[in-house]
Protein backbone atom coordinates (compact mmCIF):
# COMPACT_ATOMS: atom_id res chain seq x y z
CA UNK A 1 0.00 0.00 0.00
CA UNK A 2 1.55 3.76 -0.98
CA UNK A 3 1.40 5.66 1.96
CA UNK A 4 -0.56 8.60 0.78
CA UNK A 5 0.51 12.65 1.19
CA UNK A 6 -2.34 15.15 2.03
CA UNK A 7 -2.13 19.22 1.75
CA UNK A 8 -4.25 21.87 3.16
CA UNK A 9 -6.26 21.11 0.24
CA UNK A 10 -6.95 17.57 0.02
CA UNK A 11 -6.65 16.68 4.01
CA UNK A 12 -10.57 17.15 4.44
CA UNK A 13 -11.20 14.40 1.63
CA UNK A 14 -8.15 12.22 2.85
CA UNK A 15 -8.68 12.00 6.09
CA UNK A 16 -11.41 14.04 7.70
CA UNK A 17 -14.41 12.15 5.07
CA UNK A 18 -12.20 9.36 5.47
CA UNK A 19 -14.42 6.15 5.59
CA UNK A 20 -11.45 4.09 6.92
CA UNK A 21 -9.27 5.12 10.05
CA UNK A 22 -5.98 7.31 9.17
CA UNK A 23 -2.68 7.27 10.42
CA UNK A 24 -1.59 10.66 9.60
CA UNK A 25 2.35 11.44 9.83
CA UNK A 26 2.63 15.71 10.44
CA UNK A 27 6.58 15.89 9.22
CA UNK A 28 9.58 18.49 8.03
CA UNK A 29 12.01 17.74 5.43
CA UNK A 30 14.83 18.96 8.00
CA UNK A 31 13.41 17.02 11.09
CA UNK A 32 16.05 14.41 12.00
CA UNK A 33 13.16 12.50 14.34
CA UNK A 34 10.85 12.53 11.22
CA UNK A 35 13.13 10.52 9.26
CA UNK A 36 13.00 7.83 12.05
CA UNK A 37 9.31 7.49 11.85
CA UNK A 38 8.79 7.31 8.08
CA UNK A 39 9.97 3.37 7.86
CA UNK A 40 7.48 2.54 10.53
CA UNK A 41 5.16 4.16 8.83
CA UNK A 42 5.65 2.50 6.14
CA UNK A 43 5.72 -1.19 8.13
CA UNK A 44 1.87 -0.03 9.31
CA UNK A 45 1.26 0.69 5.96
CA UNK A 46 1.92 -2.58 4.87
CA UNK A 47 0.38 -4.78 7.44
CA UNK A 48 -2.75 -2.72 7.37
CA UNK A 49 -3.31 -2.38 3.53
CA UNK A 50 -6.95 -1.96 3.16
CA UNK A 51 -8.16 -1.31 6.49
CA UNK A 52 -6.50 1.59 8.05
CA UNK A 53 -5.01 4.28 5.62
CA UNK A 54 -1.29 6.09 6.38
CA UNK A 55 -1.10 9.92 5.44
CA UNK A 56 1.81 12.33 5.33
CA UNK A 57 1.55 16.08 5.83
CA UNK A 58 4.44 18.38 5.24
CA UNK A 59 3.95 20.48 7.97
CA UNK A 60 6.10 23.33 6.08
CA UNK A 61 4.08 23.10 2.95
CA UNK A 62 0.66 23.14 4.84
CA UNK A 63 0.98 25.82 7.78
CA UNK A 64 -3.28 25.61 7.42
CA UNK A 65 -3.11 22.39 8.96
CA UNK A 66 -0.23 22.80 11.41
CA UNK A 67 -2.89 25.46 12.45
CA UNK A 68 -5.69 23.95 12.07
CA UNK A 69 -4.16 21.11 14.50
CA UNK A 70 -2.22 22.82 16.81
CA UNK A 71 0.87 20.96 15.52
CA UNK A 72 3.40 22.81 17.89
CA UNK A 73 6.46 20.05 17.48
CA UNK A 74 7.13 17.16 14.90
CA UNK A 75 6.81 14.33 14.71
CA UNK A 76 3.56 14.68 15.46
CA UNK A 77 1.43 11.40 14.46
CA UNK A 78 -2.38 11.78 14.66
CA UNK A 79 -5.24 9.11 14.61
CA UNK A 80 -8.00 9.53 12.68
CA UNK A 81 -11.15 7.56 13.85
CA UNK A 82 -14.43 7.89 11.67
CA UNK A 83 -16.84 9.31 13.96
CA UNK A 84 -14.31 9.50 16.89
CA UNK A 85 -12.20 12.55 17.90
CA UNK A 86 -8.19 12.50 16.87
CA UNK A 87 -5.41 11.31 19.00
CA UNK A 88 -1.80 11.61 18.84
CA UNK A 89 1.49 11.54 19.96
CA UNK A 90 4.13 13.60 19.95
CA UNK A 91 7.82 12.29 19.07
CA UNK A 92 9.27 9.18 17.62
CA UNK A 93 7.54 5.77 18.63
CA UNK A 94 8.45 2.65 17.01
CA UNK A 95 5.21 1.20 15.11
CA UNK A 96 4.25 -1.62 17.62
CA UNK A 97 3.81 1.28 20.20
CA UNK A 98 1.99 2.73 17.68
CA UNK A 99 -0.68 -0.35 16.92
CA UNK A 100 -1.24 0.18 20.61
CA UNK A 101 -1.43 3.39 21.24
CA UNK A 102 -3.91 3.83 18.45
CA UNK A 103 -5.76 0.34 19.24
CA UNK A 104 -4.90 -0.69 15.30
CA UNK A 105 -5.30 -4.30 15.51
CA UNK A 106 -9.17 -3.78 16.62
CA UNK A 107 -10.16 -2.32 13.04
CA UNK A 108 -10.36 -5.40 10.65
CA UNK A 109 -9.39 -5.50 6.96
CA UNK A 110 -12.07 -4.36 4.30
CA UNK A 111 -11.64 -7.31 2.66
CA UNK A 112 -11.66 -9.94 5.25
CA UNK A 113 -15.15 -8.31 6.63
CA UNK A 114 -16.60 -8.16 3.11
CA UNK A 115 -16.07 -11.90 3.17
CA UNK A 116 -17.26 -12.34 6.49
CA UNK A 117 -20.41 -11.03 5.64
CA UNK A 118 -20.94 -12.93 2.25
CA UNK A 119 -20.02 -16.13 4.06
CA UNK A 120 -22.95 -15.48 6.97
CA UNK A 121 -26.12 -16.27 4.78
CA UNK A 122 -28.57 -16.21 8.14
CA UNK A 123 -26.47 -13.44 10.01
CA UNK A 124 -28.47 -9.62 10.07
CA UNK A 125 -26.13 -7.17 8.19
CA UNK A 126 -25.56 -4.19 10.90
CA UNK A 127 -25.69 -0.52 9.24
CA UNK A 128 -23.60 2.55 10.84
CA UNK A 129 -25.32 5.69 11.75
CA UNK A 130 -24.09 8.74 9.97
CA UNK A 131 -21.73 10.50 11.62
CA UNK A 132 -20.99 14.09 11.07
CA UNK A 133 -17.22 14.85 11.05
CA UNK A 134 -15.40 17.79 12.25
CA UNK A 135 -13.91 19.90 9.77
CA UNK A 136 -9.92 20.57 10.06
CA UNK A 137 -11.24 24.36 10.72
CA UNK A 138 -13.12 23.26 13.26
CA UNK A 139 -11.42 20.01 14.70
CA UNK A 140 -10.20 19.55 17.97
CA UNK A 141 -6.85 20.06 18.60
CA UNK A 142 -4.96 16.80 17.86
CA UNK A 143 -1.84 18.61 20.05
CA UNK A 144 -4.04 18.33 23.22
CA UNK A 145 -3.98 14.45 23.01
CA UNK A 146 -0.71 13.94 22.24
CA UNK A 147 1.77 12.55 24.92
CA UNK A 148 5.50 14.20 24.39
CA UNK A 149 8.76 11.62 23.94
CA UNK A 150 11.50 12.52 22.14
CA UNK A 151 9.67 15.18 20.13
CA UNK A 152 11.75 18.27 18.53
CA UNK A 153 10.32 21.72 18.71
CA UNK A 154 9.29 23.09 15.05
CA UNK A 155 11.00 26.64 15.90
CA UNK A 156 14.35 24.68 16.53
CA UNK A 157 15.95 23.69 13.33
Amino acid sequence: MAIKTATDATFEVEVIQNDRPVVVDFWAAWCGPCKLVAPEMEKLAAKYEGSIDIVKVDVDANPGLSRAFNIMSIPTIAFFAPGKQPMGVVGFRPAEQLETQFQLASYPKIEAAAAAIDGATDAPVATAETVTEPTAATAPSVAAETESSGERDRGAA
